[in-house]
């Protein structure tokens, strides 16, 4: 009767193990990575202005005083078209 109850429970781990393994992983669609790449370029900029986009300390638009408007320094990435397929692969390889 132990042996039994030892082998059911056995199988029943074995096959609880092996369905998980087989359960489809949630994939992330190219924009979202391109999103996430872009969020965590922006997250790393150590001021206020990294992007046209984004605003100012005093409410205004970063416009042509961004980071991303001039030459040299920092370089963040501000647009989708600014990210490079290989970009989207080798965050991938590292995210999931």
């Amino acid at each position: 009767m132990k042996r039994t109850a030892l082998l059911a429970m056995l199988l029943a781990i074995c096959f609880s193990v092996s369905a998980k393994d087989q359960a489809p992983k949630h994939k992330v669609s190219d924009d979202q990575v391109k999103q996430q790449i872009i969020q965590e370029s922006i997250d790393s900029y150590p001021g206020n202005c990294p992007c046209p986009y984004n605003h100012a300390r005093n409410g205004s638009r970063c416009g042509k005083r961004s980071a991303w408007n001039r030459a040299g320094g920092y370089a963040p990435i501000c647009y989708k078209d600014e990210v490079t397929k290989e970009m989207v692969k080798e965050w991938r390889d590292g995210n999931q």
